[in-house]
């Protein structure tokens, strides 16, 4: 296998998104996160089943009898709990049926996300009874956050959608990408949809070329991400039509004389949803990780007719994971009304954005490093 990529170009220097909101309050993104867990669950089964057939217990356990699982973008709880326990019992299960006379691993998770992220809150509300020993990583995951050869399992759950920075051509006033009118490239030009895909490409490929250095040979990584399905406009799913709702908000306010629109013209949201196309391509020009299973799921939590959503919910979701990066360039009191008008101007379109959410909007990829012999 060719020599891994050199260090230099894996620092670990990116600015990303703000944290959720931290803390056990009723406006909490520890309280607000259902909807998140509800898009983990789909894709946990699949997920399972490609670490019973892909992970080589007795291989990986050759030179060591701890398995280290590391969760990256893990924010505050409750669901990376969930999630780390459910990785260590299928590994129990996989170790029980090929090592049945072994004893068992000891296990060891990190607990990886911004420096900024409430570590507090997560640790406090850590299950007091758990099977591995846990450690928390501050660091954005774009660039190196372990040894070399150190981890047998990267998971990571709705965090890649996050971009480390917000792209510099959107922030060129002279520039054909800057945003105007927009807060996110839904319904925005060429330009600033390239910009984004851009960013989001290098954000990927550092993200892979630094997980490749630091899992072992036959590690594997998992990657559960808010997606779009190829050929589709961003502008045509739920999401995209409640940042256009955002940006409108935004905009009134602006004509009230609260804000002016050069403010609402420079905040951009640093989040975008790749097609699996676009992930394949950029995995397919990694020498050091290999796609082993993939697939698309809907994780809308409502997925039949007779269920419809909660806005007042989904908003206090969307609020919990967003606040931040609007407080840093908003007031409290213009923040606090764009989130009250949302709820309204969502219901508005309710019927409109329970079909759209019927599409295949997640996405789920496990890679292994390509030399485990």
């Amino acid at each position: 296998m060719a020599t891994l990529v050199n260090d230099s170009i894996l620092k670990n220097d990116a600015d990303g998104p703000i944290p959720v909101s931290g803390g056990l309050g009723t406006d909490s993104y520890y309280n607000h996160s259902f909807f998140q867990k509800i898009a983990a669950n789909v894709a946990k089964d699949m997920i399972e089943e490609a670490i019973t057939k892909k992970l080589d217990v007795k291989f990986l356990l050759s030179s060591s009898n701890t398995i280290r699982i590391a969760d990256l973008g893990c924010a505050v709880g409750p669901n990376t709990f969930d999630a780390m326990q459910s990785i260590v019992d299928v590994i129990k299960l996989k170790y029980q049926t090929q090592l049945p006379a072994s004893p068992m691993p000891e296990f060891q998770v990190f607990f990886n996300d911004q420096p900024a992220n409430d570590f507090n809150t997560l640790f406090k509300s850590m299950p007091p009874k758990r099977e591995y020993f846990a450690a928390g990583v501050p660091g954005s995951f774009y660039g190196r956050l372990f040894p070399d050869s150190s981890l047998h399992v990267v998971y990571s759950s709705y965090a890649l959608h996050w971009l480390s920075k917000v792209p510099e051509d959107l922030e060129d006033k002279n520039s054909p990408a800057w945003n105007r009118g927009k807060i996110h490239h839904a319904s925005a030009t060429e330009e600033v949809l390239r910009a984004y895909a851009g960013q989001w490409a290098d954000d990927l490929s550092g993200f892979l070329n630094a997980r490749a250095r630091e899992i072992v040979p036959g590690g594997i990584v998992v990657i559960v991400t808010h997606s779009i399905p190829d050929g589709m406009e961003y502008s045509e799913l739920a999401n995209g039509m409640m940042y256009s709702c955002m940006a409108s908000i935004l905009l009134d306010i602006a004509k009230r004389g609260l804000i002016t629109e050069e403010q609402v013209d420079a905040f951009n949201l640093p989040t975008y949803a790749a097609s699996p196309g676009e992930f394949v391509s950029v995995v397919e020009n990694n020498e050091y990780l290999n796609i082993v299973t993939m697939g698309e799921s809907n994780p809308s939590p409502w997925l039949t007719d007779d269920v419809h959503v909660d806005m007042n919910e989904f908003v206090s979701h969307i609020r919990a994971a967003m606040e931040g990066m609007f407080s840093k360039h908003f007031s409290r009191e213009i923040v606090n009304e764009m989130f009250e008008q949302l709820e309204a101007r969502l219901s508005e379109i309710s019927v409109e954005m329970e079909s759209a959410y019927k599409d295949k909007i997640q996405a789920f990829y496990v890679l292994q490093r390509n030399d485990s012999g």
